[in-house]
């Protein structure tokens, strides 16, 4: 395969901020092309889980998100803080705080990009299982996080509803419900 890979030239940043950084490239494709400007919106990398709990519901949140202007269910999880030492130790922060559980096993399903022309972030996306609550949640200020257990059909059925507008934790429940084996496809031709 031929190598496409870019060199990055130069860098600049337009903008800086906890939530948004926003940088300006100057690269050069293996043809010698020169692209200027090419934008790059740095974030904080993030995990998720699919995560189950001891009687085998699926834990869900629902928040509103600003952007869309809506309340949607998603996974739990969110960004991984420079305090935690790998991928795993932020989920299971992030779960306890937004949730109040723990779970007893964890599954990597390896990692995925929101949008890889643009984003330099990634999620590591995880199968959690064997959850309790053992604590109340304990949110930052500006969140505000519903918490619901629901079957995986009932979850199958908030999807066809389009309730889980979050591509990424979609594709999580993708790969966390085929490792489970309750999500089968049978291709045509």
């Amino acid at each position: 395969m031929k190598d496409l890979k870019w060199k990055t030239l130069s860098s600049k940043y337009l903008f800086k901020d906890s939530w948004l950084t926003a940088r300006q490239d100057r690269c050069e494709m293996p043809d010698g092309r020169i692209v200027d400007p090419y934008y790059v919106m740095e974030y904080k990398d993030w995990a998720n889980a699919v995560a189950f709990t001891k009687d085998n519901k699926i834990l869900l949140v629902r928040q509103y998100r600003h952007a869309l202007g809506d309340t949607y269910f998603e996974l739990p999880g969110g960004c991984i803080e420079q305090e935690d030492d790998s991928p795993l130790t932020g989920l299971k922060r992030e779960l306890l705080e937004e949730t109040g559980y723990t779970f007893e096993k964890f599954t990597n399903l390896g990692t995925i990009s929101a949008n890889p022309s643009t984003n330099d972030n990634i999620t590591y996306m995880f199968l959690a299982e064997g959850g309790e609550k053992i604590q109340d949640q304990n949110l930052d200020p500006n969140e505000e996080i519903e918490i619901y257990t629901y079957s995986v059909k009932e979850v199958l059925d908030i999807l066809d509803q389009h309730k889980m507008m979050q591509s990424l934790h979609v594709s999580s429940l993708y790969f966390a419900l085929k490792k489970k084996g309750l999500l089968t496809f049978t291709p045509k031709g």
